[in-house]
This record gives structure tokens, sequence and C-alpha cells, in this order.
């Protein structure tokens, strides 16, 4: 059963990475940039110190509890970035070497949700959609498997659950 995920997430993010197209590239590789530290942990302490007090604190608990517990996650799993088709490389710098789970997916996903809850729903639609287009991102741009970015958004969701 692992042996046919692994190849289904392999098979998928060759599917993926051998569609790419210039501007997409550019509109992923900026994106991507959203699930970042600086980006996440930005908005987490502007909405904690002022924006948006409720929501805030929640934001940065969020984010402490997700990026802790990917890197556990990473250095227990030791995941290798992903193998990309032969003249295919990476088209963003991994931040470390282990793949599983996407810590981008994950954190960005952790400091939307309480967004996500206390916004109007077209509002929150559209900060979802921004989240899952982070982790789409992260496979496009060939240093996450699917399976990873599907672990990270799994994490956030739980860690929200489980919070509040």
């Amino acid at each position: 059963m692992l042996i046919r995920l692994r190849d289904f997430d392999e098979r998928l993010l060759a599917a993926m990475v051998l569609r790419r197209r210039p501007a997409l590239d550019r509109s992923f590789g900026l994106l991507t940039h959203a699930g970042g530290a600086t980006s996440t942990i930005s908005l987490a302490l502007l909405a904690a110190f002022g924006l948006i007090p409720g929501v805030g604190s929640h934001a940065v608990l969020m984010l402490v509890v997700t990026h802790v517990t990917v890197q556990l996650m990473k250095r227990m799993f030791s995941r290798t970035r992903p193998e990309l088709p032969v003249g295919f490389g990476f088209l963003a710098t991994p931040p470390d070497r282990f793949s599983f789970p996407s810590g981008h997916a994950a954190v960005s996903l952790a400091v939307a949700l309480p967004f996500i809850a206390a916004l109007p729903a077209s509002a929150g639609a559209a900060v979802l959609a921004l989240t899952l287009l982070v982790g789409i991102s992260r496979c496009y741009l060939g240093v996450h498997y699917p399976g990873d970015v599907l672990m990270g958004w799994a994490l956030a969701g739980a860690a929200f659950l489980i919070l509040f």
C-alpha cells in the first residue's frame, strides 16, 4: 500500500512539473513566499499586536504549534526532496533537505484558519483559496510531493480543531 501511495505521489508530481509554463513559473514562484517564514510570522504578529486582536493570538499559537510539529516530523521521517524528471529542477530554494510534511503548506493554512473563521464567508473563501494555492505551488516548483502538501494541510486542520 505504501509503495502504491509513493508511486502515485511521484507520478502526480511529475505530471505537474512536466506541465510548467513560464507565466506559471513566475506566478507560483511569487505566491509560494506567502507560506514562508517572513510572511506568516509577519501576518500573525501584525494581527496579534492590534490588527485583529482575537484572531492574532490564535494565529500566533497556530503558527508555533504547527511549525514545531512540522519540524519534528521532518526529522522523524527524513523524506528527501523530490527527484524531478530529467531536465527539470527546483524552481524555488528548499529551506532544508527534508520534504515531508510541507512546512509552507502547513503554516500558511495554520495562520489563515483563524482569519477564515472570523471573516465573512466570501473573504474567508478567498483566503482559503490563496493558502491552497501556496501548497500547490510547492509541488509545481518541484520542492514537495503532493502527499507532503496534503499532510501539511492535515496538520494545520488538526491543530485548529484541537486548539479551538
